[in-house]
């Protein structure tokens, strides 16, 4: 089970369940996977609504790296993510609001 008190969310990928984690390592990935954008940016466009699909992929990706998973990029874009797109997009945020709130918070990021 993911544990939201340690910055947890869980994933079903090709039927396999992942726990999802943006450690240190995975969000010095991430940032050096945006580019030019910042975390920062980041979370304002999934505040507003306003994130792409590379955005959602690229923070599934940290995430899952940060939790152990081996695959890559390209083993995730072909995956069938359980729920589809919109449970990913769902995950994916959840995985950022706990990387920088604490439980119990009014969960703002």
């Amino acid at each position: 089970m993911a544990n939201p008190y340690a910055g947890e969310a869980a994933l079903v990928l090709d039927g396999r369940r992942h726990v999802l984690k943006l450690t240190l390592g995975a969000l010095a990935e991430l940032e050096s996977q945006l580019g030019a954008d910042t975390l920062v940016a980041l979370i304002e466009r999934f505040e507003g609504g306003r994130f792409a699909t590379r955005d959602v992929l690229a923070l599934l990706l940290a995430g899952l790296r940060g939790g152990g998973w081996q695959g890559s990029a390209e083993d995730l874009a072909r995956a069938e993510i359980a729920g589809g797109p919109v449970a990913a997009a769902r995950v994916a945020a959840e995985l950022l609001t706990r990387a920088f709130t604490v439980p119990g918070d009014d969960g703002a990021v």
